[in-house]
């Protein structure tokens, strides 16, 4: 990987999702749900990265398939809100997106909110300055730590956010690294702004609601998680996380599930790929 030069790096869980955006434009035959090596060339991984237990093509299809699923439905829902005059973007826990990168011309009509750790804020702000791209006016890297319950509304307004103007806020691959506490906290500080507002977050099913054939994969991603230092320790039930939201105090709740995902873009695929069960979303508005 590239030398971060004393800036620290990306977590584990935001290079896996950044290589695995990737294989899917590699490994799996067009049409690709998302065509993102961008990442790849962020983290500038050894040439042998393909090489990687976690790489491994076959035994991360679903993985790599619910990755680019759920970029791409945020992204849609990104495009479509600012159809309807929406100008700022937040993305909680950004990690390693490519959204500005790859869709300049969406990414123009928006400001743009990043935040992370300011370990990876900084390692990131490198690697742009080093492929070239930079960090141009529209994007704001925030760095605050998110995971660790700090408030970050008041570095995302000082870093220009204006709250009483609505945004489109997303979190995802997140809920499942913090407490219900940290979650409903969030919850009811986003459901505190603008009207027009919209959330999308994603949570973990408990493993008794996957299809069978995904348990084992998620029983592997859980011991992974903690042997690397992030455990996952929340799950929600669909309904908990709607009653969360409306307790919130979010105007509409409603529930996506990750199979409706794998219907809009997977359906008919002659290869078969289509995204393993487990994460699901929650769209609210305020």
């Amino acid at each position: 990987m590239a030398d971060a030069q004393h800036t620290g790096e990306p977590d584990n869980t935001a290079v896996r999702t950044a290589l695995w955006r990737a294989l899917h434009v590699r490994a799996d035959p067009p049409p690709h749900v998302l065509d993102d090596e961008i990442g790849l060339r962020l983290v500038d991984p050894a040439d042998d990265w393909r090489d990687r237990p976690d790489m491994d093509p076959d035994t991360t299809r679903g993985f790599r398939a619910a990755m680019v699923a759920r970029a791409r439905f945020i992204e849609e829902l990104v495009a479509e809100q600012a159809d309807h005059g929406v100008t700022q973007y937040v993305l909680l826990g950004a990690g390693l997106d490519t959204f500005v990168q790859r869709r300049p011309e969406l990414a123009a009509r928006l400001r743009v909110f990043e935040i992370d750790q300011p370990r990876t804020q900084a390692w990131k702000r490198d690697r742009l300055d080093a492929l070239g791209y930079g960090v141009p006016e529209a994007l704001h890297l925030v760095p605050v730590g998110f995971e660790a319950e700090e408030d970050w509304l008041e570095p995302l307004t000082a870093a220009g956010f204006d709250p009483g103007r609505p945004a489109v806020l997303a979190s995802t691959g997140v809920s499942m690294y913090l407490t219900e506490e940290t979650t409903t906290a969030t919850l009811r500080r986003i459901a505190g702004l603008a009207p027009g507002s919209t959330l999308a977050m994603t949570f973990l099913l408990p493993p008794e609601l996957l299809d069978e054939a995904d348990r084992p994969g998620l029983r592997r991603s859980k011991e992974g998680a903690q042997a690397s230092g992030t455990p996952f320790i929340s799950f929600y039930t669909p309904s908990r996380m709607l009653a969360l939201a409306r307790e919130a105090g979010f105007a509409t709740a409603r529930h996506v599930p990750g199979t409706d995902l794998a219907d809009r873009w997977f359906a008919h695929r002659p290869d078969g790929l289509r995204p393993s069960t487990g994460e699901d979303f929650l769209v609210a508005t305020v």
